[in-house]
């Protein structure tokens, strides 16, 4: 049906720098908001960054003016780019789609995750 394929991630210093993407595909005809969740080992799972289909974008506060998420409609498909990063941003990202509207007969809205992807921040 849906299906979310993330890529990026990986290791970095601190102060550097590091580019998720999130692409969604399958039978769908729209998506509210996409955004990015992290879990660090041990704790409950946050809201990064979100951006709804009109462009509104939300950010924890613990990331506002080192994260900037965009989005493109076209290609289904959310970005978080993370400037700055500090040891504290380590944890397991994942991509999530909101309300999406899949195509099937009956209609209905379902969101969806992806599997994650591991971003650690260490010298």
């Amino acid at each position: 049906q849906v299906q979310l394929v993330e890529s990026g991630g990986g290791l970095v210093q601190p102060g550097g720098s590091l580019s998720l993407s999130c692409e969604v595909s399958g039978s769908f005809s729209s998506i509210y908001a996409m955004g990015w969740y992290r879990q660090a080992p041990g704790k409950q799972p946050k809201l990064v960054a979100a951006i709804t289909s009109g462009g509104n974008t939300n950010y924890a506060d613990s990331v506002k003016g080192r994260f900037t998420i965009s989005r493109d409609n076209a290609k289904n498909t959310v970005y978080l780019q993370m400037d700055s990063l500090k040891p504290e941003d380590t944890a397991v990202y994942y991509c999530n789609a909101d309300r999406v509207v899949v195509t099937t007969t009956p209609l209905f809205i379902k969101d969806y995750w992806g599997p994650g992807t591991q971003v650690t921040v260490s010298s």
